[in-house]
Order: structure tokens, then C-alpha cells, then sequence
């Protein structure tokens, strides 16, 4: 069953800043751009690194480890967008983000 869990405070969350969080354990990355706030897993798709280490330019994202580039709209990997990482939708409530995942 899915259901939205507490992740942030948006206050918490500056433009282009990566901040790991763990609602219910889940390692998630999150991301406040352009006015709007996504979620992935922080953990990259190549050798699990995490990513809240990684570099941010524009939209991409770039794993510590190997270089790996991620869309972080979609989770796609620039170079093989048949791979991605796992990506939660996201709502903010009364300055909370929410991030909708399986539990």
C-alpha cells in the first residue's frame, strides 16, 4: 500500500542543495530546484553509492563513485535511459514535504 510520508521541512531545503533523508529507513535524496522538490533513491543504480554526495548541474546529477549522470525529474541515466533510479512522487503540507512510497 502507498501512502505519503513526512521526509523535510521545506524550510530545511535550499535551492540545489542534495539532502539525504530516511522516512521509514527508505534512503532518499532530496532535492529542492526551480520551485519544485523531487525525490529519488539515494543510491545510485550502478554500485548503490550515495548520491546525496554527488554533483549537481542543471537537471543532472552525478554519482560520486563512477560519474554515472541521472536526470533527477525522471531518475534516468543519460547515457542508458532504459536504467534509472527509483523516483517518489512528492507534496508539500503546511511547509512539510511529503514523499508517497510503498510501505
Amino acid at each position: 500500500m502507498k501512502e505519503f510520508l513526512p521526509a523535510a521541512e521545506l524550510a530545511q531545503l535550499p535551492e540545489g542543495r542534495l539532502s539525504a533523508v530516511r522516512p521509514k529507513g527508505l534512503p532518499v535524496l532530496l532535492l529542492n530546484k526551480d520551485g519544485r522538490v523531487f525525490a529519488l533513491e539515494n543510491r545510485c543504480a550502478h554500485m548503490g553509492c550515495p548520491l546525496a554526495a554527488g554533483a549537481l548541474e542543471g537537471y543532472t546529477l552525478e554519482c560520486p563513485c563512477h560519474a554515472w549522470r541521472f536526470d533527477v525529474r525522471d531518475g534516468s541515466f543519460l547515457d542508458a535511459p532504459e536504467l534509472r533510479l527509483k523516483t517518489y512522487a512528492t507534496k508539500i503540507s503546511g511547509g512539510t514535504v511529503f514523499i508517497e512510497a510503498e510501505i
